[in-house]
């Protein structure tokens, strides 16, 4: 149907190019902190009024 795997290929490049990055992290932890960081965007949501 003409579908391509670009998407998932660049976020591939993106994951394996912060593990490059993050080489000498001490916790597994840290890196999967930093992939969420990278690929999962920013989660910024309004100040909401206080009722």
């Amino acid at each position: 149907m003409g579908y391509s795997n670009a998407r998932l290929e660049a976020s591939d490049n993106r994951i394996k190019a912060t593990i490059r990055m993050a080489y000498g992290f001490h916790h597994v932890t840290n890196l999967i902190a930093l992939v969420m960081l990278r690929c999962g965007g920013p989660d910024i949501r309004p100040p909401q009024p206080r009722t």
